[in-house]
């Protein structure tokens, strides 16, 4: 077993644990959708650099891609109050972001939603989460380990928590990476201004109900989630307030209309994760078919 070996192998018992946990926890598994008529627009949010979303055209349809399935969650929210689904996203990169060494152009999320959750209830399960991967890798992936020569990495929540706004003030706009780099332990980075569907403070206008997983030693962001917004006023002021297409979103506001239950969740990042626990320098190297911006497909 060579180092790419076992990388790969280290990412397939990341699902392998992501999976026991959600069901452990008493979340119902969906099955991932690829095709959508309403599908997370990505913006406006200054991280993003998807190029395009690209359409087809079945049965008298036109379909997307689908980037992520957040509003594909707040419709199973209907029926389930906890799920989770281990979501493959298609998002077109601009080439540039191959120099990043943490973007793909398709890539796997767990993303899961709670029913009339908050914050805090989103902080608490991933923070179990991450707490309990490492015993998991050390009975499971200890081989692994050995070959590419890292030791496991061991989470100690509760993570540090800071705003934007703090992030900023103290490393200025560039943040991230900065900020990355100073902490030994993951943090949660609060409040950006993100996709309509991310709940506002309705007390303080543009603060924002949404936080992001920062992992350590430079490693970036891995995880994204939010309160959503469930109220079909609000969500169509804050799709007009984008200048987002209603026609591309008339699927979506017609269940909004009939009434989406409030509640929070998150997407975790599996490739991401991989990279930073196995100490990658760049997120091909945890992927047998290489789906890097600005790399050409082989297969």
């Amino acid at each position: 077993m060579d180092k790419k070996e076992a990388r790969i192998r280290i990412l397939g018992k990341i699902f392998m644990y992501t999976v026991e946990f959600f069901h452990r926890k008493g979340f119902v598994q969906l099955m991932p959708v690829m095709l959508g008529k309403s599908v997370d627009p990505l913006g406006p949010d200054p991280g993003s650099s998807v190029v395009k979303i690209p359409e087809i055209e079945y049965n008298g349809q036109v379909l997307r891609l689908v980037t992520s399935m957040i509003l594909h969650k707040q419709y199973a929210l209907r029926t389930f109050d906890r799920l989770f689904i281990m979501s493959p996203n298609i998002r077109l990169e601009r080439k540039e972001r191959m120099k990043s060494g943490r973007h793909l152009f398709e890539f796997t999320q767990a993303d899961f939603e709670i029913a009339n959750a908050k914050m805090e209830d989103v902080f608490s399960i991933v923070e179990e989460y991450y707490s309990g991967l490492t015993g998991f890798l050390e009975k499971e992936a200890g081989e692994e380990f050995k070959v590419i020569g890292t030791e496991i990495f061991r989470f100690s929540p509760p993570f540090k928590r800071y705003t934007t706004k703090e992030l900023k003030e103290r490393y200025g706009e560039e943040w991230e990476r900065k900020a990355s780099l100073e902490h030994e332990q993951p943090f949660w980075a609060l409040s950006h201004k993100r996709e309509f569907y991310d709940k506002e403070d309705e007390k303080q206008p543009g603060e924002y109900l949404n936080y992001d997983i920062i992992y350590p030693l430079g490693y970036g962001e891995g995880l994204s989630g939010a309160e959503r917004e469930h109220e079909y006023e609000r969500i169509v002021m804050r799709i007009k307030r984008d200048g987002l297409d209603f026609k591309s979103y008339e699927a979506y506001l017609k269940y909004a209309r009939e009434g989406f239950t409030p509640s929070a969740g998150a997407g975790i990042g599996m490739e991401r994760l991989a990279r930073f626990l196995t100490k990658a320098s760049h997120i091909k190297d945890v992927q047998l078919f290489k789906r890097v911006p600005g790399i050409k497909v082989e297969i």
